[in-house]
């Protein structure tokens, strides 16, 4: 039987310090940013839910247990919560994700704590399984679009990832993978670890596969992003209201 959405695990990267987003984050983690009247990661959760994800487990750092005051265990969202917290080092997205690595089982989705992904999950989720590869990225075809694009794509295949030098690519990483714990087996444990080393890693040895995403991404990652993204949020509000 294949495997569903309900069944895998997704873990929300939300330890990072949003210095972009300054000073706004600096006395509350980007995830509690509010955006259309609720935190974000309030967002993030229902968007997951109809997606059909039950089990989130958020990868927190500095200011984390304010996410854990406000969320509890999910219930009032109708999904099993759990949190795994960096600790006194930050472990970046990377180290944070092998530490939480006892909470998320064979298989699971990653998802950057700053961005709003409206697409279907099960296709991705069919897409690794056909791969067998460690490793799935969800690429965009952005051509330089919203943000530099920084991945070559071609065939299901991740070639190339380059997310400090973007070059003339025409996708982005959409925010959004699926990764087996073999994917991050080379990560030290308590340490600081980008994710986008493990990227780099799994397509040298040719073991990242891809899936392009057809919806736009939308992110609160800049004061620019947030703003349209609030806008949108309201009017999709607007919208259900006059309904």
């Amino acid at each position: 039987m294949t495997p569903q959405v309900s069944e895998i695990p997704v873990a929300i990267l939300a330890g990072g310090l949003g210095t972009r987003m300054w000073p706004v984050t600096r006395h509350v983690p980007k995830a509690m940013l509010p955006v259309a009247g609720k935190p974000f990661l309030e967002h993030q959760i229902e968007l997951l839910k109809t997606q059909g994800v039950r089990q989130i487990v958020i990868c927190a750092g500095l200011m984390g247990e304010q996410i854990e005051r406000c969320f509890g265990r999910g219930e009032s969202w109708d999904v099993d919560l759990y949190y795994s917290y960096d600790g006194l080092q930050q472990l970046g997205t990377a180290g944070a994700l092998k530490k939480a690595l006892p909470l998320l089982g064979k298989r699971f989705f990653v998802l950057y704590g700053d961005s709003y992904l409206p697409t279907d999950l099960q296709p991705i989720l069919d897409a690794a399984l056909r791969s067998a590869a460690p490793g799935l990225m969800t690429v965009f075809r952005n051509s330089n679009r919203w943000v530099p694009s920084n991945v070559d794509f071609l065939d299901g295949t991740i070639r190339r990832y380059d997310k400090e030098n973007p070059r003339n690519f025409h996708y982005v990483d959409y925010g959004l993978s699926l990764l087996t714990p073999e994917a991050l087996r080379d990560v030290p444990h308590g340490v600081t670890y980008d994710l986008g080393m493990v990227f780099r890693n799994l397509i040298h040895a040719r073991s990242l596969a891809g899936y392009e995403a057809a919806e736009r991404f939308f992110e609160i990652g800049s004061p620019q992003g947030l703003q349209e993204l609030e806008v949108i949020l309201n009017t999709m509000v607007g919208v259900h209201h006059a309904a």
